[in-house]
């Protein structure tokens, strides 16, 4: 047990709790338009349930904020340690990810009891107890975790949803706003080779798998004013790209074969029309937007057909630092987003953050330097450093403050359920 003693600093507490409180309603908001039957739905794998969202982000606060911090804090239910662990092993053996659909129990209103516990002791250690700076960051690094489940909690709905005959909507209908603009020109936009610095540094947060910031030698090259749009993505499967294995990457074409890819995940045919699936519903394929939920076979199997390729990390860190409109991303956060899927880009817009995110061709891997913190926390990104590729960007679904230049998110090559698309690079 931490023994917390000291003055508090009442500043840097109000800010604390004015965020924790705000990100933790905006999860409960994003949960508003779903009945228990829908927060109960585990699609695939790689997916999870509403509810089981809704619990570990409130795991973690409990486990790693409350447990060893608040004197005389116990468990909601120790049940819950077990069931709502994603992948802590230092902690415990967690719950098989595959199977947590399967916990009917605890019910919903339990889960919520467990949230407005957590809440509850976490606003009663930051008013009698010093926020020092280790409890700042592992609180800061709870709400940005928590934000990460906020745009899974959607990404995994929307799948659910599209298996459904009936194509129920998670949005009632698209937002007034959501109009999509004429298409830009797509131009090259030339960018100098040199020694650039790339990572997180400073005092704003980043996770640990976004340092230490270092130095990149890059060699001249050009990458895209504008993310590639469904209407470019439409040519490439009109030309024959699924059909054409010189396109592929040997694991890329195995998969397009094993299941019989056609098109990118959520798009529909009907009557000679193209659709897409959206979380407002099934809605007509806007040529003009971004392509989206595409896997990362898809992406450079078009680059290729393209005469191109996919940036790496580091040329995409260094055009986005470059090029973005200092206006490009605009809100507080995912609930004052423009819209819930990409819209096409406007005049000078480039599409680097809170669009897609976007695959480079980089594989997942330590920074120079990097290493893992020895406790459990540690566990958090670096273990999964192999056999995944890069993303960088955020998307339309990512709460907005949650991005940055340097953020790393990772996929395995195979997964499109994510708000996933292209940017092309060259030399």
């Amino acid at each position: 047990m931490t023994i917390l003693a000291g003055e508090v600093d009442t500043e840097i507490q109000q800010q604390l709790l004015t965020r924790f409180r705000r990100v933790r309603s905006e999860t409960e908001q994003l949960a508003d338009p779903l009945s228990a039957e829908d927060m109960q739905l585990q699609s695939m794998p790689d997916a999870s349930p509403t509810k089981w969202h809704l619990a570990h982000t409130s795991w973690f606060f409990e486990t790693f904020v409350l447990l060893p911090r608040l004197p005389g804090y116990r468990q909601f239910d120790a049940d819950f340690h077990h069931l709502f662990n994603s992948y802590y092993n230092s902690l415990g053996t967690p719950f098989s990810r595959p199977q947590r659909g399967l916990l009917s129990r605890p019910d919903l209103d339990s889960v919520f009891a467990y949230r407005q516990t957590v809440d509850r002791c976490i606003d009663g250690l930051l008013a009698e107890y010093p926020v020092t700076p280790e409890l700042e960051a592992l609180i800061t690094l709870g709400l940005n975790h928590e934000q990460q489940h906020q745009e899974l909690l959607l990404t995994d709905i929307k799948h659910a949803f599209s298996i459904n005959p009936i194509l129920p909507a998670y949005l009632d209908s698209a937002p007034d706003d959501d109009v999509p603009g004429r298409v830009e020109e797509s131009s090259w936009l030339q960018i100098p080779g040199g020694v650039y610095s790339i990572g997180g540094e400073g005092e704003h947060f980043f996770f640990d798998n976004e340092s230490p910031a270092h130095q990149q030698l890059l060699q001249d090259f050009r990458i895209a004013s504008r993310l590639v749009s469904n209407g470019e993505y439409r040519e490439f499967i009109e030309d024959g790209g699924y059909r054409e294995p010189r396109l592929w990457l040997s694991d890329g074409w195995a998969q397009v074969q094993q299941n019989r890819l056609e098109h990118p995940l959520y798009w529909q045919k009907r009557e000679g029309r193209w659709y897409q699936f959206t979380l407002a519903g099934l809605q007509p394929l806007v040529d003009p937007e971004p392509v989206c939920h595409l896997n990362y076979y898809e992406a450079d199997a078009f680059a290729t057909w393209s005469g191109a390729r996919l940036p790496t990390e580091f040329e995409w860190e260094v055009a986005a630092c470059l090029l973005r409109k200092p206006d490009q991303l605009a809100g507080a956060n995912l609930l004052e987003k423009r819209a819930f899927r990409p819209l096409a880009a406007s005049a000078g817009q480039a599409q680097f953050l809170g669009d897609l995110w976007e695959w480079t061709s980089s594989a997942y891997q330590p920074y120079p330097g990097f290493r893992a913190s020895s406790d459990a926390v540690g566990e958090y990104n670096g273990k999964f450093m192999c056999n995944q590729k890069v993303l960088r960007g955020g998307s339309c679904i990512t709460p907005a403050e949650h991005i940055r230049m340097s953020y790393r998110n990772f996929f395995y090559p195979h997964q499109s359920w994510q708000f996933t698309g292209i940017r092309l690079a060259g030399d």
